[in-house]
C-alpha cells in the first residue's frame, strides 16, 4: 500500500488551526482535514500519510494520518495554482504539539540517505524508509494509550490496523479505575479474561469503551464511569465502533456473539488462545494478493 509525505509550510500556509486538530486528535482519536497533492490524481484510499513540518523556525516530522478520501479537483491547500491536483481528505490520528515534533536531526540520524530538505508535498515513500519512520515514530511520537491493546497510530501500516476511535474518557486513569472497580476485568460483551488466558501478565488488563454517541458530547456532559464506560475485549470495542456511526450497544455485541454461535464465558483452549492473541492486533482477514501481508480490505 502507498505512503506520503504531506508537506505543511507554516510560513506560507497559516491558516491552518494546527493547535485545534491536535486538541481533537487528543480528545476524539481522529480529525479530518483536506489537502491538495499538486499533479495528476493516483493517491489510493487507505494510503498512510506522513506530516512533515517546514518553515524557517521549526522543521520535523509531526504526525500520521491516513487518505480516506482521494479525487481530481481544486483543494484548499498545498496545490500550486493553475495545475491539477489531487484532492484529499486526511484522517489524521497522531500528532505532536508544535515545538514538540521530532527535529532535522533526529531525522537525519536516523535516515540519513533520505534528503528531508527536498521531499515534496504528496511524495512517495519507499517502503523501507517508511518502516524506518515508522520504528522512529514508536520510539519519538505521543506517548501510546497506558492499558490499552490498541497500537500508536502509525506503528503499523493503515491496511493492517482497523481504525477505532478511542476518546479522552477512556483514557481518564481515574474513570477507568472507577469502571473496572464495579464491572470487573472481564469483557462486558464475550467475558474474554485476559488474566484467565496470560496468567499474571493479563492481570487488570481490559479497554474500556464509552457508551455515549460523539453527538450527545458537547459543554454540558459530565462523565459517569459506572453507565457511561464499559470494560471490553479489543475484539469487541473494535467491533462497537467498526462500520458505524454510532457506538453498537451492549446488547447487540452479545446478539451478533450469539448469532456466530459464540458463547459468553466459553473457556479458550491454548490453540484459541493464540488465535486470541494474533486478533488482539485487530489484523483483518488475509489478502488475496501474495504480495500484501494480511490486513483488512479497503
Amino acid at each position: 500500500m502507498t505512503a506520503i509525505f504531506l508537506v505543511w509550510n507554516q510560513d506560507r500556509e497559516d491558516d491552518w488551526n494546527y493547535t485545534s486538530v491536535v486538541v481533537q486528535v487528543q480528545e476524539t482519536g481522529q480529525s479530518h482535514s483536506e489537502w491538495s497533492v499538486a499533479g495528476a490524481a493516483g493517491i489510493p484510499d487507505g494510503s498512510d500519510a506522513w506530516l512533515l513540518l517546514r518553515g524557517k523556525h521549526w522543521r520535523g516530522l509531526l504526525g500520521h494520518g491516513v487518505v480516506i478520501s482521494a479525487g481530481r479537483c481544486p483543494g484548499p491547500r498545498s496545490g500550486a495554482a493553475g495545475r491539477p491536483s489531487s484532492r484529499l481528505i486526511v484522517a489524521f490520528d497522531s500528532l505532536l504539539p508544535l515545538g514538540d515534533q521530532v527535529g532535522p536531526e533526529i531525522l537525519s540520524t536516523n535516515l540519513p540517505e533520505m534528503p528531508w530538505n527536498d521531499v515534496r508535498n504528496g511524495q512517495a515513500m519507499d517502503p523501507a524508509a517508511e518502516a524506518r519512520v515508522r520504528d522512529l515514530w514508536r520510539l519519538e511520537g505521543p506517548a501510546p494509550i497506558p492499558e490499552t491493546t490498541f497500537p500508536l497510530p502509525g506503528s503499523y501500516p493503515a491496511w493492517a490496523v482497523s481504525t477505532v476511535v478511542v476518546n479522552r474518557y477512556e483514557r481518564n486513569p481515574e474513570a477507568r479505575r472507577a469502571c473496572i472497580a464495579h464491572y470487573g476485568t472481564s469483557c462486558a460483551a464475550c467475558g474474554f479474561s485476559f488474566e484467565i488466558a496470560y496468567g499474571e501478565a493479563g492481570r487488570d488488563f481490559i479497554d474500556v469503551h464509552h457508551t455515549v454517541p460523539v453527538s450527545m458530547l458537547d459543554s454540558t456532559y459530565r462523565l459517569d464511569p459506572v453507565t457511561d464506560l464499559l470494560p471490553l475485549c479489543a475484539n469487541c470495542h473494535a467491533m462497537a465502533h467498526i462500520g458505524v456511526s454510532t457506538p453498537r450497544a451492549l446488547s447487540e455485541l452479545r446478539q451478533m456473539l450469539a448469532g456466530a454461535g459464540f458463547m459468553r464465558g466459553q473457556t479458550l483452549r491454548p490453540a484459541e488462545v493464540e488465535s486470541q492473541n494474533e486478533a488482539l492486533r485487530i489484523l483483518g482477514p488475509a489478502r488475496t494478493d501474495p504480495g500484501h501481508p494480511p490486513g483488512p480490505e479497503r
